[in-house]
């Protein structure tokens, strides 16, 4: 019995986190995979890959998987009314519902994340508290038949974890396989725990980056160095005007009174 897994494709979308787990899903046998959106026409990706929906919201079918990537085109989802009432009914009988880096906030603007623990891009965590959610860390956050993913690569992980749970451990680690899926990142910029000690990312709105175990370690010096560079990065990433998280916090901060906004 094939299994129906739906992507929700929409204009600015990070194409990664859309096409990473799609290539997990696609090597699953039985699999039928479906972009949906509002309409066939194509959509462009936040990087001007041109994406084409093979599904329309009104011919879509009640899906067994629906997942929810994120990028820069989710801040006009945080109030499209016709796209939260499909991503509602879809959740209703979906036996997984998903979503990758901030595609958790398209989930929490439709009402879905209240009460329960989330995920999604490490520099908007804790908004997700503004849509009732518990944010957890972890790569993959799971509440029930709800999954959340981390920041982009991370929805890789999540597929190759619900590909494991529907078709058994050897089938996942054939397609992990097969993928040659080992990362090994050529930079220490990880802002995870990692071989340069433990680390985190807090505060609200604030962003403290890496906090490494230097002591005596011979190698402090370096890893002071890859902190600073990685508060750098940091901050150029939260601050670009036309990225995601200044807009998406706005849109937030604007909402804060009124905490029935996002629970249509």
């Amino acid at each position: 019995m094939p299994v129906e897994i739906g992507f929700l494709v929409f204009p600015k979308v990070q194409q990664l986190d859309l096409t990473g787990p799609y290539e997990v899903f696609a090597s699953l046998k039985g699999a039928e995979i479906r972009f949906v959106w509002k309409s066939l026409d194509p959509v462009v990706s936040s990087t001007g890959l041109l994406l084409a929906p093979n599904t329309s919201f009104a011919a879509c079918p009640p899906l067994d998987v629906f997942c929810i990537p994120g990028g820069v085109g989710i801040n006009a989802l945080l109030e499209d009314t016709e796209t939260l009432a499909f991503v509602r009914r879809q959740a209703a009988s979906a036996r997984y519902v998903t979503s990758i880096c901030t595609g958790a906030f398209v989930l929490g603007a439709a009402g879905l994340l209240r009460g329960r623990k989330a995920t999604t891009h490490w520099n908007a965590r804790d908004l997700l508290r503004f849509f009732g959610a518990i944010p957890s860390e972890g790569r993959i956050v799971r509440d029930g038949n709800l999954i959340t993913a981390a920041g982009v690569t991370a929805g890789i992980d999540f597929a190759l974890a619900l590909v494991a749970e529907l078709a058994g451990q050897s089938e996942a680690e054939t397609i992990q396989l097969s993928l040659e899926y080992a990362p090994a990142p050529p930079l220490s910029s990880r802002y995870t725990r990692n071989r340069l000690g433990a680390c985190s990312c807090r505060g609200e709105g604030s962003r403290r980056g890496l906090a490494p175990r230097t002591g005596s370690d011979p190698g402090a010096y370096r890893a002071k160095r890859a902190v600073a560079s990685h508060r750098r990065g940091a901050v150029l990433w939260a601050s670009r005007p036309r990225g995601i998280f200044p807009r998406l916090r706005r849109l937030v901060s604007a909402s804060e009174p009124k905490e029935t906004t996002w629970s249509r």
